[in-house]
């Protein structure tokens, strides 16, 4: 009987041990800040996710310009509510149904063309990398950015800017 309890107390803590960084990453979410870098290492932007009626998105919060690359106050080739919208606020990413580490079915605009794309994101273990990808139609037809996590205080409460739209789109 001793031997079995000793069995049974060894087997708890094993799965215990198994599941414990499974566990340790499920209550990670992308709420918070992230840092987007080119495939070429320039930081391009600033993001700020919040969960919206139990999915997530992603507003620009800041943006840092690429010498000689042009500068995009508003989005102007942008459809609905976001068309001429500032680009400060606006929302980028959409819709992200989360599954454990994994978060899909969203779409992820591209301000420069007005283009929105599929989009699947994955949140690393340790909740340092979110892996953003954008694609046509299947996820193979796609391209991956990893953006890194800020941290929370990267901005003052006060300076992120709230969700912006069309001045003509508005009801305010």
């Amino acid at each position: 009987m001793e031997r079995m309890r000793a069995v049974l107390a060894l087997t708890v803590i094993a799965l215990g041990l198994a599941s414990g960084p499974a566990l340790a990453g499920a209550d990670r979410t992308p709420a918070g800040f992230w840092q987007q870098v080119d495939n070429d290492g320039h930081v391009g932007a600033w993001f700020y996710f919040t969960e919206v009626n139990g999915s997530y998105e992603g507003r620009l919060v800041k943006m840092f310009k690429k010498p000689g690359d042009p500068t995009f106050d508003v989005c102007a080739k942008c459809t609905g509510n976001q068309k001429n919208a500032p680009m400060l606020g606006l929302v980028i990413v959409k819709g992200m149904k989360r599954d454990g580490l994994k978060y899909e079915n969203g779409s992820i605009l591209d301000p420069r063309d007005g283009t929105v794309y599929h989009a699947q994101m994955e949140l690393s273990p340790d909740g340092q990398k979110l892996s953003v990808r954008g694609y046509l139609g299947i996820p193979l037809l796609g391209q991956t950015q990893v953006w890194n996590k800020l941290p929370d205080n990267a901005m003052k409460p006060a300076d992120i800017p709230k969700e912006s739209v069309s001045a003509t789109n508005s009801t305010n």
